[in-house]
C-alpha cells in the first residue's frame, strides 16, 4: 500500500477553496498557479514550490496550462520514514519557497517517471521529500534569484525550454529549435542561455537526457538498449559512455 498520494495534475482555471487532514507539497514544471494560504498568496511556478501543512485554509486557481506535481503527506505516516521528523519540519507553517534549477530539473524528471509509472508514486514521492529536505536545508534563500536576469528580461524561458526537452528527448535536438521557441537568433540564443545556466545548450541538453536517463535505470526494468533509445543516444554503446562520464559510474552499475 502506497504512503503517499502523487499525481500528476493540470490546475484549472476554477478556484477552490479547502482544508485537508494531510500536508501537501506542490510543485510545478511549467505554468502558473494563483495560491493563497490564510492571507497569503503568491505565484506557484516552476521557479516557487508551496508548502501546506494540514488543516489549513487555502485557496487556488491554476491557468489550464501548468503541469503540477501535487503530494498529499498523511501525517501518521512521516514516524515510520527515516527522515520524517527532517519532513514534519518543512511544514511548521505555510510557506513558499524559491525552486532551484537542479530541483526544478528534478521535478520534470521525476514527473515524466510517474506518468509513465504510476505504480513507482511512493518511491518517487520519498525521492522528492529526500530532495526537497536537501536543497531547502542547504540552498540560500536567493538561490532561485540569481538566474541571469539579464536573459530572462529577453524571454528565455527556462520552464517552457525543459517542458519541450522533456517531450523530445529521443529526437535530435539542434539549437535553431531551441532559438526559436524564444524567438530569439541562434546567436543570441547560445550567449543568453550560456549566461543563465553555466553550461551550453547542447550540453544542456545532454545532460538532461541523462538525468532523465537515471531515472530510468534505477525505477524501471526497461533494458538499457530501449532507455538509450528513448532519451537520443544512437546505440546501447555511446549512451553507456556518455554515462559513465556524467555520472562516474556505467548505467549497469547504477542500476
Amino acid at each position: 500500500m502506497a504512503l503517499f498520494e502523487l499525481h500528476s495534475r493540470n490546475l484549472a482555471q476554477e478556484q477552490v477553496a479547502h482544508t485537508h487532514d494531510f500536508h501537501q507539497l506542490i510543485l510545478a514544471t511549467c505554468g502558473v498557479t494563483e495560491l493563497s494560504m490564510e492571507g497569503q498568496g503568491e505565484r506557484v511556478t516552476a521557479r516557487r514550490g508551496c508548502l501546506i501543512p494540514s488543516s489549513r485554509h487555502h485557496e487556488y486557481q491554476g491557468d489550464g496550462s501548468n503541469r503540477t506535481l501535487v503530494l498529499d503527506i498523511p501525517v501518521a505516516h512521516l514516524a515510520s520514514l527515516e527522515k520524517g521528523s527532517e519532513i514534519e519540519r518543512l511544514f511548521d507553517k505555510p510557506r513558499f519557497f524559491s525552486v532551484p534549477p537542479a530541483l526544478n530539473q528534478l521535478t520534470h524528471a521525476l514527473a515524466n517517471q510517474l506518468e509513465q509509472c504510476p505504480a513507482l508514486q511512493n518511491e518517487i514521492a520519498i525521492l522528492l521529500l529526500r530532495a526537497l529536505t536537501m536543497y531547502l536545508h542547504d540552498a540560500s534563500p536567493t538561490e532561485a534569484g540569481q538566474l541571469g536576469q539579464h536573459c530572462i528580461s529577453e524571454r528565455l524561458d527556462l520552464a517552457r525550454l525543459d517542458a519541450w526537452l522533456d517531450q523530445h528527448l529521443a529526437d535530435e535536438v539542434r539549437v535553431e529549435q531551441l532559438a526559436a521557441l524564444c524567438a530569439l537568433s541562434p546567436g543570441h540564443f547560445h550567449s543568453c542561455f550560456r549566461e543563465l545556466t553555466g553550461v551550453t545548450p547542447l550540453a544542456y541538453v545532454q545532460r538532461r537526457r541523462l538525468e532523465h536517463a537515471r531515472t530510468l535505470v534505477r525505477h524501471s526494468t526497461l533494458s538499457l538498449g530501449h532507455i538509450a533509445m528513448l532519451v537520443g543516444f544512437r546505440d546501447q554503446g555511446s549512451f553507456s559512455r556518455a554515462y559513465r562520464r556524467y555520472f562516474e559510474l556505467s548505467p549497469s552499475s547504477d542500476r
